[in-house]
């Protein structure tokens, strides 16, 4: 597994979306594959809450008939944290202050989660032209946003 594609992967997300705090990528199980936190951040412990939330999620998504989880928001009073499942086997968690643009997460996050699963499934196909496209009309977005 690239361990520094995975890292380039999390700085860009951050880099792309105002107010990211912190950033981890785990297993289903729950077990930190990677992490970009703040040292009052336990990654370890973020990413075994993360798999149980997400498992939780995912499983009340299906029994209500409701199709694959893509995603699920957690909001406190001090800004939000969101888990992405990272195709069948690993999730990424991404942590945001008060600020952070959640819309422009959840696009900016998706050709990310594309890129982190061919680096942990170790596929070496390249993302389709619609992953690129996608990743153009983020950025472009957020160019106009600015």
């Amino acid at each position: 597994m690239d361990h520094s594609a995975l890292a380039r992967e999390m700085r860009g997300l951050r880099e792309q979306v105002t107010g990211i705090t912190d950033t981890a990528l785990a297993a289903a199980d729950g077990l930190l594959i990677a992490a970009d936190t703040a040292d009052s951040i336990d990654p370890e412990g973020l990413a075994a809450l993360a798999a149980a939330g997400l498992g939780l999620a995912r499983r009340t998504a299906e029994a209500t008939a409701r199709g694959a989880l893509h995603r699920t928001v957690a909001y406190g009073s001090h800004g939000c944290a969101a888990f992405y499942a990272v195709g069948d086997t690993a999730l990424m968690v991404v942590l945001g202050d008060e600020g952070m643009d959640v819309e422009h997460l959840h696009r900016a996050t998706q050709p990310a989660l594309r890129r982190i699963d061919l680096i942990l499934t170790g596929r070496t196909d390249r993302p389709q032209r619609a992953d690129r496209a996608d990743w153009t009309e983020t950025t472009v977005k957020t160019a106009e946003g600015v």
